[in-house]
């Protein structure tokens, strides 16, 4: 065991060594001092500190700087995407310029859309969907007279008025066949393939619902003398939903009733899977479109009518177009286009905008032909196939001008200053400066 010395003991006993004498050791004691070692730690958790504040509080007070210090940062970053979605947003382009052009397979005879981010193509031999490289995605065979295709989503149904076919595809290809035994009057598909058609028989107009490998989901029949003829019919993206226009001779004039069928489960109850319905003495309406899963809306002669609900829609608003004639409509999930003829200042046409509850966003007119309008990404393009028109919902142009070449579909991307331009023989990547 180490020796302990008492230094301050020897120091005071003259600790100095003389010359010519013995050193005098002190004495030690046999036992050894052990002394108390203070807890710091235990010391600085307790004990106050030279502000006064325990060592908890000071524990509390960092963590709330911390805390406010990631709430700031948050704040900022936050601000500063916002500044930057608002400054790309306002933004108004002054050019063009191709970025990319490949070359496309023959398409005399078809026609292209939209599905998704890809293109559509259909004509009366076939139809097939292709990327933005021009590279075929997939393709199907068939013979039509005249094909109509109605999209939902990711999903388009492609059939024959009069035929007796409907085949049924996605982004990833071919889902199914549809044969019908009675000519087909009219058609719609759900994001989920469900196809509702509208089969005339020789007295009775059936409603069919079947799933995408033409399977029979429901059914239900209209007579002209019951419920009146049906005459334009859609399917909530959902596929639960029904809505149908049917036109109907009432005393030497014509009603328009609306009618609302629930086939999931709130509607399993009903009769008929009848939720909800709405007449309109003396108008005919020519269409009736589900935008989203809640929101739908028919037009007549006289009014636009929108409906709100996901199991028993209820009529929400209507807004009368006068004596005006609609020309067009346009819609997609958020919005509603309706295109007269003549606009201020001797312009040709006039386009009103619509959200899904009614409310009038937008009014503008405009003097361009068009043969397409879309609704996307906050922004609304106009084009025909020489020149087009992009704006946005304030009304203030952002860009106007003509194309390289003939198109025939201007498709928007992900970014709201690119476009997929399909022409006659390629596909282009159209790029906003």
């Amino acid at each position: 065991m180490a020796e302990v010395r008492d230094f301050n003991s020897y120091k005071a006993r003259g600790g100095r060594k003389r010359k010519g004498r013995r050193a005098q050791i002190p004495e030690v004691d046999t036992e050894p001092q052990f002394s108390v070692v203070p807890s710091y730690e235990a010391e600085e958790r307790t004990a106050p500190q030279s502000d006064g504040r325990s060592y908890q509080d000071r524990i509390r007070t960092h963590r709330i700087i911390v805390f406010l210090r990631r709430v700031l940062i948050c704040a900022l970053i936050i601000a500063a995407v916002i500044a930057i979605y608002f400054s790309w947003r306002d933004r108004h382009f002054e050019e063009i310029q191709i970025t990319k052009s490949v070359h496309l397979a023959d398409s005399a005879g078809t026609t292209s859309t939209r599905l998704k981010s890809d293109i559509l193509q259909y004509s009366k031999d076939g139809v097939r969907l292709l990327n933005a490289d021009g590279d075929p995605l997939w393709n199907q065979t068939y013979e039509m007279q005249n094909p109509i295709a109605r999209i939902c989503r990711g999903v388009v149904a492609i059939g024959d008025y009069n035929g007796h076919h409907i085949y049924v595809a996605g982004t990833e290809g071919p889902l199914g066949q549809i044969d019908t035994n009675l000519p087909i009057r009219d058609f719609c598909v759900s994001a989920q393939g469900v196809v509702g058609a509208v089969l005339d028989g020789q007295d009775v107009t059936w409603i069919y619902l079947y799933d995408a490998k033409g399977q029979a989901l429901a059914s239900f029949k209209t007579t002209m003398k019951d419920s009146g003829y049906p005459i334009s019919v859609s399917i909530s993206p959902s596929g639960e939903l029904v809505c149908v226009s049917y036109l109907y001779p009432e005393g030497g004039d014509v009603k328009t009733s609306v009618a609302f069928f629930n086939f999931g489960a709130v509607g399993q109850n009903a009769t008929d899977n009848y939720a909800s319905g709405y007449d309109y003495p003396g108008e005919v309406a020519p269409l009736v479109q589900f935008m989203n899963d809640k929101a739908a809306f028919a037009l007549t002669n006289k009014r636009i009518m929108f409906y709100a609900g996901s199991e028993v829609p209820t009529s929400q608003t209507e807004r009368f177009t006068g004596e005006e004639e609609v020309r067009s409509v346009y819609s997609n999930e958020q919005y509603v286009g309706l295109v007269y003829s003549g606009g201020e200042d001797g312009a040709g046409y006039k386009l009103q905008v619509y959200n899904t509850s009614g409310t009038l966003i937008l009014t503008r007119s405009f003097d361009m032909d068009y043969s397409e309008i879309l609704f996307d990404d906050d922004q609304i393009t106009i084009y025909n196939e020489n020149e087009f028109l992009i704006s946005d919902f304030a009304g203030n142009d952002k860009f106007a001008g003509t194309f390289p070449q003939g198109v025939r579909a201007m498709i928007p991307t992900s970014m709201r200053s690119r476009y997929i331009l399909v022409t006659g023989s390629e596909i282009q990547t159209m790029e906003l400066r």
